[in-house]
Formats: structure tokens, sequence, C-alpha cells
């Protein structure tokens, strides 16, 4: 009878060991994915964001915050997956010299053990401070 109730409680221990897992792997595949989704599209949305005429008189680099939320959002919204619920927050959007802080948050992919039991489910959170520097062509008179 001793060795049955060892072997329940490694077959126990196996099916924890595999929830961990799946758990694990959800969260750090899920958060790889969005910060790098995250990083390149606040990239592309400055660079599109810079208002080339302000850089023409002044000589400096100047973004345009209404269009670079357009087109952060635009851009964030055709390469999201579409059966995951997003929130976007922006903080510390500065015109010149460009800086911008965003915040992404979603959920892991739920799965359930069984029928019965509640879906497990953790809430992801990415934050993203980009400064845009450009290089000056240097031109010789």
């Amino acid at each position: 009878m001793k060795s049955a109730y060892w072997g329940y409680w490694l077959i126990l221990l196996g099916l924890i060991v595999i929830i961990a897992m799946m758990l694990i792997n959800s969260v750090t595949t899920t958060t790889t994915k969005d910060y790098y989704q995250v990083k390149e599209v606040t990239q592309a949305a400055l660079v599109d964001a810079v208002d080339y005429g302000y850089y023409r008189e002044y000589k400096e680099l100047r973004i345009n915050k209404e269009k670079f939320i357009e087109n952060f959002l635009r851009r964030f919204s055709e390469t999201v997956n579409t059966n995951r619920t997003y929130k976007i927050s922006f903080y510390d959007i500065y015109e010149a010299p460009p800086k911008v802080s965003v915040r992404v948050s979603s959920n892991t992919d739920s799965f359930s053990v069984n029928a019965n039991a509640q879906d497990y489910q953790y809430e992801i959170v990415n934050r993203l401070d980009a400064v845009l520097e450009m290089n000056e062509k240097e031109e010789n008179s």
C-alpha cells in the first residue's frame, strides 16, 4: 500500500510541474512578443511623427504629439493578436526633444487544467521609454 501512495504522489507532482511549465511558457512568450512589438511600433511611429518643416527652419528635432499617438495606434492595431485585449497608456510625450513613454498591458493566454477548474491567466505589463535621435549630415561648403 505504501508504494501505491508513492505512485499517486509522483503523478500529482508531475501534473503540478506540467501546469507550472505551461504557465511560465505562456508568460515569457507573451512578454517577449509584446515587448518587441511595442518597441518596433514606437520607433516607427516616432520617425513618422517628425516635424520636418520645423526641423528645416530651426535645425531642431521635434515630433507632433497627435501624429505620434495616431501612428502608434494604427501600427499597433495592424500587428496585434485579435483575440487578446490590450490597454495602451501614453506618459510623458515631449515634442522637443522627442521622448515618449508607453505602457501596454495584456493578459496571457488562458488555459484550464480540467473542465471544472478555473482558468489560469496573468496580466503582462510592458513599459517602454524611447528617445529619438537623428544624426545631422555635415555639409562641406
